[in-house]
């Protein structure tokens, strides 16, 4: 990290490209049983309801002049929209995806790779973009991580 960028590789698009490859790499390797009546519903409700995050966060952006770019110097600290409940609401919705995906495709290895790729993005990208909007944004980062959560909900 820099103090003009927070890293060097965009890292979230990578990590989640990655686990659907090794979800769809992986599924012939061991097929578990079907997931539950009613995977394929519940799934393409969960992608429904990700890609809707995903666009109203990346509108709420936009709306706002902000950088949505990983790897690129923020531009600016957004604090409403879903970012009221969140500070990393295209992430979660990330996550989402990749639970949808494994209802869809009756793939279980999603939801192995769902909690592997959250972990990888809050290592290599999350703590380095908040170190970053700090150096940025000082006291108003300090008051929305006071009072937003990192992956969902409100501090008290």
């Amino acid at each position: 990290m820099s103090p003009q960028t927070p890293n060097r590789w965009p890292w979230p698009p990578l990590i989640m490209g990655g686990a659907v490859l090794v979800a769809f790499l992986a599924a012939p390797l061991w097929t578990p049983p079907p997931l539950f009546p009613g995977a394929f519903t519940a799934g393409g409700l969960l992608v429904a309801l990700a890609l809707g995050l995903d666009l109203w966060a990346m509108l709420e952006m936009r709306r706002r002049r902000a950088n949505i770019l990983p790897h690129r110097a923020a531009t600016a600290l957004v604090t409403t929209g879903p970012f009221a409940w969140s500070r990393n609401p295209i992430y979660l919705a990330n996550g989402l995806l990749l639970l949808g995906l494994g209802g869809l495709f009756d793939n279980a290895w999603f939801f192995v790779a769902a909690p592997v790729a959250a972990f990888a993005t809050d290592r290599l990208a999350i703590r380095r973009e908040e170190r970053h909007l700090a150096a940025l944004f000082g006291a108003d980062w300090v008051h929305y991580s006071g009072r937003t959560r990192r992956w969902v909900g409100r501090h008290k």
